[in-house]
């Protein structure tokens, strides 16, 4: 027997498919959702459709914007010699936080896993490739300290080397196994400014 109606089992179970979001979590927002005026309930509802709908990839760095050119690539002061290379737009967040990072970014979407099925032509590298003809004079690779992180940063060091463009690593302020999106900003910023190169 269903202790609830189909319409809050419905609710709860696309909750549910959230990331981070359990069994219990997903029933709490449930009824909250449901208890919120109708007018909060059709704005949340609504700016969800609009970013769904109106959200997209930047040309030049791959991270979500509603322009064709994201706000940092547009930016004529940041330095566009320096590519910071992250896997994903969470990571990009954490750095601009920091408020000291003052070049570009390339976001890869992921990073390489064998293990799941996830090789370097599933991930943003052939981008960022075509973005390094340009006068690039450093990258930093910037992507997690864990097993898939480090197999990426090896694989993009070793396909960027032959062209004499200068590859860094952040340094290991960032733990090992360690999602940068959860890294506080001081120990972003030890990393960046500690990095190393390949």
């Amino acid at each position: 027997m269903d202790l609830y109606s189909g319409h809050i089992n419905k609710l709860i179970e696309e909750l549910s498919k959230l990331p981070g979001i359990g069994a219990k979590s997903a029933q709490r927002l449930a009824f909250h959702l449901i208890n919120l005026p109708k007018e909060r309930v059709d704005r949340l509802a609504a700016s969800m459709v609009d970013a769904r709908a109106n959200v997209r990839y930047c040309t030049e760095c791959f991270t979500l914007t509603e322009q064709d050119i994201c706000p940092i690539c547009a930016n004529q002061k940041r330095d566009h010699q320096t590519i910071m290379v992250v896997e994903n737009t969470r990571d990009l967040a954490a750095y601009e936080k920091t408020g000291k990072y003052a070049g570009v970014y390339h976001v890869l979407h992921g990073a390489i896993s064998p293990m799941l099925g996830i090789g370097p032509n599933d991930i943003r590298l052939k981008e960022l490739m075509k973005r390094l003809q340009a006068d690039v004079q450093e990258v930093i690779i910037a992507t997690n300290s864990s097993l898939e992180g480090e197999t990426t940063a090896m694989y993009i060091s070793k396909l960027i080397k032959p062209t004499g463009i200068k590859v860094t690593r952040i340094a290991s302020g960032v733990p090992v196994g360690g999602d940068l999106e959860y890294i506080d900003e001081i120990t972003l910023l030890r990393a960046l400014e500690g990095r190393t190169e390949l």
